[in-house]
């Protein structure tokens, strides 16, 4: 396989991203040692087991915090590997809590790191927003993220079943939502209907994404030759929430 080389972007603007991380990371470090502490010392049996609820919510949080990292932004990245193993983990975090379940779908994509990295905080961005604010009026809660490939446009789609307020369809996190997606050179396409809200947004692929796209392409196309026609190729669907 061909590695994709693409070049450091603003090396003066990554390093303070990389403090920023190794800085949250060593306070949620410092938090979970501190609260499982006073778990230990408590003698109560209640303040104890509440205390290491807490510890679970913190590495809980660690591990979205984690999944959010900034990928090697020297090569290109799995960006289907990299949403879904942040969808497990928001999942874990907040999504189970409230039991919203959430299915997960993706074609094979490969975007450079700092790219995958801002789709990452879009695809956390809306999830978080819906945990929040998203009413289901007795709906069983449910949540999709997919991610697609059309040609050389990548589009990524956050879909639920669920109502919105419009003072949170305005907000704050719907502008960084758009920010980041102009960022990726593409759009935000949003619609509300009683049936649930869902965002879609689309960017196209740079030289190196698309050189490697058309050489996933032609691997696909090899394997399936060689595939015996009765195979059925497995499904790119995961439900990642409650049953």
């Amino acid at each position: 396989m061909t590695e994709h080389i693409v070049p450091l972007p603003n090396p003066e603007g990554s390093l303070l991203l990389r403090e920023l991380n190794h800085r949250i990371k060593n306070e949620l470090t410092s938090a979970i040692c501190v609260v499982s502490a006073k778990a230990v010392q408590s003698d109560s049996v209640a303040v104890k087991a509440a205390l290491l609820d807490v510890v679970d919510l913190l590495h809980q949080c660690a591990d979205v915090h984690r999944a959010l990292r900034i990928p090697n932004q020297g090569r290109l990245s799995d960006a289907a590997r990299y949403l879904q193993q942040l969808c497990v983990s928001v999942t874990k975090y907040r999504l189970d809590r409230l039991a919203i379940s959430l299915l997960f779908s993706a074609d094979d994509l490969r975007l450079e790191g700092e790219r995958c990295w801002k789709l990452g905080l879009i695809v956390s961005e809306l999830l978080t927003n819906v945990a929040r604010h998203a009413q289901f009026d007795g709906r069983r809660p449910e949540l999709r993220v997919e991610l697609m490939l059309a040609g050389n446009v990548v589009k990524c789609g956050v879909s639920d079943n669920g109502s919105v307020p419009e003072l949170i369809r305005r907000g704050q996190g719907l502008t960084i939502v758009r920010e980041l997606a102009s960022c990726l050179g593409g759009r935000v396409h949003t619609t509300w209907a009683a049936a649930g809200y869902s965002l879609l947004v689309t960017f196209p692929l740079t030289e190196a994404e698309q050189r490697a796209a058309c050489a996933t392409h032609v691997v696909k196309l090899k394997r399936r030759k060689m595939r015996r026609p009765q195979h059925l190729e497995a499904s790119g669907t995961e439900d990642l929430g409650v049953g």
